[in-house]
């Protein structure tokens, strides 16, 4: 087996790991938004949490797949063809993941004060249910 075809590999690996980021993250999406609509914090409130949530995971899943690209166009026998194919894939990538991020946010990513990404914003939105979740087992009690 020779070094292309371990990275090859790897390349794969990674193209699945990005691939499962969004399942998973859809999942969470969809179970976060029914957990805001069950605490009866409206249907406007629960489609945000799961469009943060999806938009979230699409931008994790984003970051692993243009990974695996890059794993994949380096480690091949280099051409110049290999290399604009590669540009285009990771400038569309890169404008789908701005684009994203600026529904998410609602700001330009260059104006954001602190750079966060697709994982850390999914991140936030678990805890931002956790909290929620805390605040209304603590009133009910």
């Amino acid at each position: 087996m020779d070094v292309e075809e371990v990275f090859t590999g790897v390349a794969l690996v990674f193209e699945g790991i990005g691939a499962l980021a969004m399942i998973v993250g859809f999942l969470i999406a969809i179970v976060l938004g029914w957990r805001s609509l069950r605490r009866g914090e409206g249907g406007s409130a629960a489609f945000q949490v799961l469009r943060t949530t999806l938009g979230s995971a699409i931008l994790l899943g984003l970051e692993v797949l243009v990974a695996a690209d890059l794993i994949r166009t380096i480690t091949s026998k280099p051409s110049m063809e290999d290399a604009a194919i590669l540009g285009i894939i990771v400038l569309i990538r890169t404008v789908l993941s701005m684009s994203i991020q600026v529904e998410i946010e609602g700001v330009l990513p260059w104006r954001r004060a602190m750079l966060t990404s697709g994982g850390q914003l999914l991140g936030e939105a678990v805890a931002r249910d956790r909290a929620a979740a805390s605040r209304q087992q603590s009133g009910s009690a």
